[in-house]
C-alpha cells in the first residue's frame, strides 16, 4: 500500500523502491511473458443482437452460382475446341464449340436475370475500368460471346472456313481469361470465405472448368477422337482437388463454411464426382463409350458442385460475424506482438 501524499509542496512520503515503474514496462500495458497463463479467459465472441457485421449476398444462388459454373465451362470449351481444330479432330472440335456457345448463352442469361433487366448489363459496358473484376468481366464476356457464336456457327455451316479458324483461335484465348476472371470477381470482396481464398481461387476454378470441360468431350466426341478430353479432364480434376485442399488448409477459420450445412454436402458431393470422374477417365474411358459418357456426366456434375459450394459457403460467412471479427481481431493482436517484440530491446536497456 503507497503512504505517499499530495500537498501543496508536492508529492511527500513517496516511497520509489515499492512504487516506481521500471523502463521495462510502460503504463497502460503488460506483456505475458512466454508460458505465462491467464486467470481470466478470452470472452467468447458475440456481435449485437447477433446481427451480421457485413451486408449479406444479394445475388440469387441460382443465377450467380450457374453464371460462375457456365462461364467456366464456356470458356475451356473453347480451348479444347482450338485444339482439336488445329490437331484435326472435327468431331471434338464442333462438340467442344457448339458446348462453348451454349455455355456462355446460358451464362450471359443467368447475370442479366440476377441483374433484372439486361440495360444494367449494357450500362457496364458504358465505363471500362481495369482495377474493377466486375468491368474486365463485362467486356470480356461481350467480346467472348460473338467469337464463340462465330466459330460455331462456322463450323456447322461450313460457311467463311478461314474466319471460323481466326474466331475459334481468338475464342480460345478469351476463353481462358473467361475460365479464370470470376475467381478474382467474387475474391475481391469483403466476404471471408471467397476473400480469404484468393490465392488458389483462380487455380481452383480453372481446374473446375477444364475438368467440366474435358467431362463434356468425353460425352459427346468419340473415344477416338477424345483423348485430348480426358487429359484435360484430368488435370483439371487434379489441379482443383489440389488447390481447393490447400486453400481449406490456409484459410484458418473461415474454411468451416466449407464443411458445414449446405455447402459442405456440395464440396463433399464435388470431390466425391470430380475423383469418381477423373478415376473413370483414366482407367475406362478409352476402352467403354458408356464408361466415358457416365465418367463425364459425373465431372461436369462435380464441377457444379465446386461452384454451388463455393457460393453457398460464402453466403453462409457472411451472415456469421465471427467469420469476420474473429480473424480480423487474430490479425491486430498479432500485428501488436510484432510491435512488441521490436520495442523490447529498447525497453530492457532503459530497465537496466
Amino acid at each position: 500500500m503507497s503512504t505517499s501524499d499530495v500537498t501543496k509542496d508536492g508529492i511527500t512520503g513517496a516511497r520509489p523502491d515499492r512504487d516506481a515503474l521500471t523502463g521495462a514496462t510502460r503504463p497502460g500495458r503488460r506483456r505475458r511473458r512466454r508460458g505465462e497463463q491467464l486467470m481470466v479467459p478470452d470472452a467468447e465472441f458475440g456481435s449485437y443482437y447477433g446481427k451480421p457485421v457485413l451486408n449479406q449476398v444479394p445475388w440469387a444462388e441460382s443465377d450467380i452460382a450457374g453464371y460462375l459454373f457456365l462461364g467456366g465451362l464456356a470458356g475451356a470449351s473453347s480451348g479444347l475446341a482450338a485444339g482439336a481444330h488445329v490437331t484435326g479432330r472435327p468431331a471434338l472440335a464442333t462438340a467442344m464449340k457448339l458446348t462453348a456457345l451454349a455455355a456462355i448463352s446460358g451464362s450471359v442469361v443467368a447475370l442479366v436475370h440476377d441483374l433484372g433487366r439486361p440495360a444494367r448489363f449494357v450500362n457496364m459496358l458504358r465505363v471500362f475500368k481495369p482495377t474493377s473484376p466486375m468491368s474486365v468481366g463485362s467486356w470480356l464476356l461481350a467480346g467472348y460471346g460473338p467469337l464463340a457464336g462465330a466459330a460455331a456457327i462456322s463450323d456447322l455451316t461450313g460457311l467463311l472456313p478461314r474466319a471460323g479458324t481466326a474466331a475459334t483461335l481468338a475464342a480460345a484465348l478469351g476463353g481462358a481469361a473467361v475460365a479464370a476472371y470470376t475467381a478474382p470477381l467474387i475474391c475481391d470482396t469483403a466476404v471471408p470465405a471467397w476473400h480469404d481464398g484468393y490465392r488458389e481461387m483462380p487455380f481452383v476454378f480453372v481446374g473446375s472448368a477444364a475438368a467440366a470441360a474435358g467431362g463434356a468431350g468425353m460425352l459427346a466426341a468419340p473415344m477416338a477422337q477424345a483423348l485430348s478430353a480426358r487429359r484435360a479432364a484430368v488435370a483439371g480434376a487434379v489441379l482443383e482437388t489440389l488447390a481447393l485442399y490447400r486453400m481449406r488448409a490456409r484459410m484458418g477459420l473461415a474454411a468451416q463454411t466449407y464443411d458445414r450445412g449446405r455447402a459442405g454436402r456440395l464440396m463433399k458431393a464435388a470431390t466425391t464426382l470430380t475423383v469418381a470422374g477423373a478415376t473413370g477417365a483414366v482407367l475406362l474411358g478409352g476402352r467403354s463409350r458408356l464408361a466415358a459418357a457416365l465418367s463425364g456426366a459425373a465431372l461436369l456434375a462435380g464441377s457444379a458442385c465446386t461452384r454451388f459450394g463455393v457460393f453457398c459457403a460464402g453466403t453462409a460467412s457472411a451472415a456469421d460475424p465471427k467469420y469476420t471479427v474473429v480473424p480480423q481481431r487474430a490479425r491486430l493482436r498479432a500485428r501488436a506482438g510484432d510491435l512488441a517484440d521490436r520495442e523490447e530491446p529498447a525497453d530492457t536497456v532503459r530497465g537496466n
